[in-house]
């Protein structure tokens, strides 16, 4: 058994891919990495990025669909729900499996719906209507108009990914967002047992974030509290998981069907290579949640990582750590609306940059 089975199977922790790309479909490494132990899928317009633009596997999709009269931009989501449908059977088994729990693919809204809640809400929709598979998430960031976004889209069954959390303040309105949408569900007779979610923490850039402020006070107490706050801040996040899917508010959808939505960690490679390349695996480990890693952390994690409960291990240090980051000059608040930032702009760059590659290719094949 793989340690990847472990994680599951002893500690009730889902395995991720974070990475898809059309030759581990068709040359079958995505099928042996689910042999494996990897439970489910996360993309991004980053990861889509790179995987058109680094490979020719696209060449002919792409230009089949120019010649016949299709937009460089509708082009990408052919070649993108293209992708997702095939790696979405290929997980199918791992999602009847688990009883709907696990098996899932996710999909990204565009980056510039990313402060539009009126536009994410319609592009989401459309798109659980044109990948009508029940394993589908698409990913909503949850920003302040993503986050409305969310509840509409629970209301109405569908299931989502929400995206690029930082802090625990949003992930506290990120969690009543879903609350809110399975009672709006549950008002209008749907089925809340259909209803899938989770909220994607992402970790390693926080500590990047932090580091370089920590760096720039330069006390002895600031150098030595690097790389301990993007751990701290994802326990933290599960602490607040545990305490809000109890109590009476809770429990009254549960008796109706409904699933907790995990808490999932995202960007758990680390980018420091001073630090241990697993640390944001091995620190994270626990009943309820999903880690999402590149291959490489994967393979890391088979080859050394430790299988034990961690995530809850020390609840009182987690929050002792982040005061006295907070002590010695870091403002955490501003920390996570930077990143909220970057995030979102990264990706759009990301996209942006695709689009043009596109266009470019597009102009070759029509002369």
């Amino acid at each position: 058994m793989s340690k990847l089975q472990d994680l599951y199977r002893e500690h009730g922790q889902s395995p991720w891919l974070d990475n898809l790309e059309r030759g581990w479909i068709t040359g079958g490494e995505l099928a042996r990495w689910v042999e494996r132990g990897v439970r489910g899928i996360t993309s991004n317009p980053t990861i889509f990025a790179r995987a058109i633009a680094s490979s020719d596997d696209y060449d002919r999709q792409f230009g089949e669909l120019v010649a016949g009269g299709r937009s460089v931009q509708d082009s990408y989501w052919d070649m993108v729900r293209s992708d997702v449908g095939d790696a979405l059977a290929i997980l199918a088994p791992v999602h009847d499996d688990s009883g709907g729990e696990d098996g899932f693919v996710s999909l990204e809204l565009a980056p510039d719906l990313a402060h539009d809640t009126e536009g994410s809400i319609a592009a989401a929709r459309r798109l659980h209507v044109e990948i009508d598979r029940s394993n589908l998430y698409v990913k909503i960031p949850g920003t302040a108009p993503g986050v409305r976004a969310v509840k509409a889209m629970i209301a109405e069954a569908r299931s989502i990914n929400v995206t690029l959390l930082f802090g625990l303040d949003r992930y506290g309105e990120v969690i009543d967002a879903y609350l809110g949408g399975l009672e709006e569900l549950a008002l209008a007779g749907g089925d809340l047992a259909s209803v899938n979610s989770v909220a994607s923490f992402f970790v390693s850039r926080f500590d990047t974030e932090v580091d370089r402020r920590l760096g720039a006070i330069g006390s002895d107490v600031a150098l030595g509290l690097r790389g301990k706050a993007a751990v701290a801040n994802a326990q933290l996040a599960y602490q607040l998981f545990v305490q809000r899917f109890a109590g009476e508010r809770w429990e009254a959808l549960a008796a109706q069907g409904a699933k907790v939505q995990r808490p999932l960690w995202a960007s758990t490679s680390t980018k420091n290579p001073d630090y241990l390349d697993t640390m944001y695996v091995d620190s994270l480990i626990g009943p309820g949640t999903v880690n999402t890693m590149p291959e490489a952390t994967l393979a890391d994690f088979e080859d050394h990582g430790t299988v034990a409960r961690t995530v809850d291990a020390h609840p009182g240090e987690a929050r002792a750590i982040l005061d006295r980051i907070s002590e010695v000059g870091v403002d955490l608040d501003d920390v996570t609306r930077t990143l909220e930032d970057e995030g979102v702009a990264s990706f759009a760059k990301s996209f942006d940059e695709l689009l043009t590659g596109l266009e470019r290719k597009a102009d070759a094949l029509s002369r």
